[in-house]
């Protein structure tokens, strides 16, 4: 097979691959998120996009400061710098 050639994905394969539903997935088409082509009734993506799609979405260290709460006073940050 040569590199250049078109692997193609279902909706099913592609949802399994990104991890998530068909539902999902197609709210990612839907909104422009995720390229898709539809030929005939069936709807088809591009392995390669959708790797592209998935390395897209890769969070950046630090950006998730806002999911948990700061450290307060006597806030136990788990580390191993008790005194005895």
């Amino acid at each position: 097979m040569e590199d250049d050639e078109i692997r193609w994905l279902s909706t099913a394969d592609a949802a399994k691959r990104v991890g998530i539903t068909p539902r999902t997935l197609y709210r990612f088409i839907d909104n422009g998120d995720l390229p898709a082509y539809r030929f005939g009734r069936v709807i088809r993506l591009k392995e390669s996009e959708v790797d592209a799609f998935i390395e897209s979405c890769r969070i950046e260290p630090g950006s998730l400061e806002h999911l948990y709460p700061e450290a307060g006073p006597g806030a136990d940050d788990g580390g191993d710098d008790e005194t005895a």
